[in-house]
């Protein structure tokens, strides 16, 4: 047996045990098959498409800070925690590539071009309406990346 037979069985054992229909398993299989950038651009267009924003991504794995808190239809935050706050980068720097990398880890539904752009447009939102906590970590993150940052 192959190296390749037995990864197919792999993949077969792993399907066996999801049951995906086979419309949806030659979806995955023809995305599994993307380069990292085409994932990107197709979660956007899925995203705009559908007319989902990333704060209504599902949460974050365990481990992971959430890029923006969950408020309940009125607008009102839940917990009784401090107020919320936009993390506004206002001068990227010296070393703009740190920079980009801090977006990316704070909102890692930003793409490479989008966390670029946002270096190059300034004044520019990277956190809205996130707890006091998580704004500041964010701050703190771009910060040192060598980054000028301001929370309102």
């Amino acid at each position: 047996m192959t190296a390749k037979d037995e990864s197919n069985e792999l993949k077969s054992a792993k399907s066996a045990d999801k049951k995906l229909s086979k419309g949806v398993e030659k979806l995955v299989d023809e995305i599994s098959k993307l380069s990292v950038m085409e994932l990107s651009e197709l979660v956007n267009a899925l995203q705009d498409k559908l007319g989902i924003s990333p704060q209504m991504a599902p949460a974050a794995p365990a481990g992971q800070a959430a890029a923006a808190p969950e408020t309940p239809a009125g607008g009102q935050q839940t917990g009784g925690g401090a107020a919320n706050q936009t993390v506004v980068i206002t001068a990227a720097g010296a070393n703009k590539i740190n920079v980009i990398k801090a977006i990316r880890e704070i909102d890692q539904n930003i793409g490479l071009k989008e966390a670029k752009d946002m270096t190059e447009n300034l004044p520019a939102e990277i956190l809205k309406d996130a707890k006091a906590d998580d704004a500041k970590s964010a701050a703190e993150k771009l910060k040192t990346a060598g980054a000028t940052v301001e929370l309102k």
